[in-house]
């Protein structure tokens, strides 16, 4: 697959409505995406077929189910770098997308992250106590605050070894600023999800700051 091949893929723009419902993170059903973007089934499983192909999605399927998801963390982090280049021009019509696209702004899963205004605020908050450092465009985690990210969130980033990153800078759509990617920044907002501080949307990938993580967050 080359670049010519994910472009086309992405040229479309009922499948490139899937692939930002799927940023959420979790999979979803092919039912309910195709309800999402206001498509047939059968019109949706012809567009997930070129995505799965283009090797921007996988599917899983469990028995006559069919669940959707994002192929990897990469594809999350390209295509929120899209996003930025694409803008936030588009004026949304009535009340109901006015409240959906500020609910975005505010507080949004990047597939397994926190982006949007959160987001970008954690990071900052994170710089400034010398927990993440920032250069040349660039995060990583000093081993001095460990113990802070322990205490904090209860989460050891010395156990977050793999193929991924500790620490990555994900460009930030509406933001235009990085927020924290990687190990660490799916390891975060799982743990803000666990303690309530957020919580998911059934039918959008915003999410929820409850006045608990308000506090804590601040």
């Amino acid at each position: 697959m080359d670049l010519a091949d994910i472009a086309a893929a992405l040229a479309d723009r009922t499948r490139a409505r899937m692939l930002e419902e799927l940023l959420a993170g979790p999979p979803l059903p092919a039912g309910a995406l195709a309800a999402r973007v206001g498509v047939a089934p059968s019109t949706a499983s012809g567009h997930l077929a070129k995505l799965e192909r283009a090797g921007l999605v996988t599917i899983e399927r469990h028995g006559r189910r069919r669940e959707a998801r994002l192929a990897s963390p990469q594809v999350a982090e390209a295509l929120e770098a899209l996003g930025r280049l694409a803008g936030d021009d588009a004026r949304p019509i009535g009340l109901r997308a006015v409240n959906a696209r500020a609910a975005l702004h505010e507080a949004r899963s990047c597939y397994d992250h926190l982006a949007g205004r959160a987001g970008v605020a954690l990071t900052d908050r994170l710089i400034a106590h010398g927990a993440l450092v920032e250069h040349d465009g660039a995060f990583s985690v000093p081993p001095s605050a460990f113990s802070l990210y322990r205490d904090r969130f209860g989460i050891d980033p010395a156990s977050l070894t793999g193929r991924r990153p500790l620490a990555r800078a994900c460009s930030d759509w509406t933001e235009r600023r990085p927020h924290l990617a990687g190990a660490l920044g799916a390891s975060l907002l799982d743990a803000m999800l666990r303690a309530g501080w957020l919580t998911r949307r059934p039918d959008s990938r915003a999410l929820n700051i409850t006045a608990r993580g308000r506090t804590e967050l601040g």
